[in-house]
């Protein structure tokens, strides 16, 4: 269901993410906010728990996670508190599909696509991932509809992650506000 059932804020959204072949990617939990014309955004804050096989950490800052209405991908928002140096970064994905699992707690799942669009403090605008979208094109045998899709997402989120065009526009530091309130 690409559209979440009566979610509250304050309730809790665990963002699963797993690859084409199935295998665990990122688990990570939040706290709803609401939703606008953009889709629906979730707070993840400082100090939570993330793991993927293989790694696990502590956040060590808030992020802002907007799931689309529409379009294949996911993107984090992080502000001038984040230790890195990125600030938006897209994850090219498909699948999206809500599922409430006990009353106040909800899954969010998506194949990651590998594809990624970041801005960066450091480098500006770049697409990341090129090769391992290559490698798992092959691999796991992505059809070649759903490649021509995703390079096509990715071309125009690089386009608009770059030309600050919204939801990229700065419209996520109102939600960043919101979720510390």
């Amino acid at each position: 269901m690409r559209e979440p059932d009566s979610l509250q804020p304050g309730e809790l959204v665990v963002s699963r993410n797993r690859k084409w072949d199935g295998s665990a990617h990122w688990v990570v939990p939040g706290r709803y906010l609401g939703e606008d014309q953009h889709g629906w955004w979730i707070f993840q804050p400082a100090n939570e728990f993330c793991s993927r096989p293989g790694a696990a950490f502590y956040t060590a800052s808030d992020a802002v996670l907007l799931v689309p209405r529409t379009g294949e991908f996911v993107v984090t928002f992080y502000d001038e508190t984040y230790p890195g140096d990125f600030r938006v970064y897209v994850d090219l994905a498909t699948g999206h599909q809500w599922r409430r699992i006990q009353p106040s707690v909800t899954e969010f799942h998506i194949i990651d696509m590998d594809l990624d669009v970041i801005r960066s403090v450091q480098r500006g605008v770049f697409v990341d991932d090129e090769d391992e979208f290559a490698e798992h094109r092959l691999r796991m045998e992505y059809p070649e509809t759903l490649v021509h899709a995703m390079q096509a997402e990715c071309d125009a989120l690089f386009l608009a992650v770059k030309g600050q065009e919204a939801p990229f526009d700065g419209t996520d530091s109102s939600w960043f506000m919101r979720g510390r309130a």
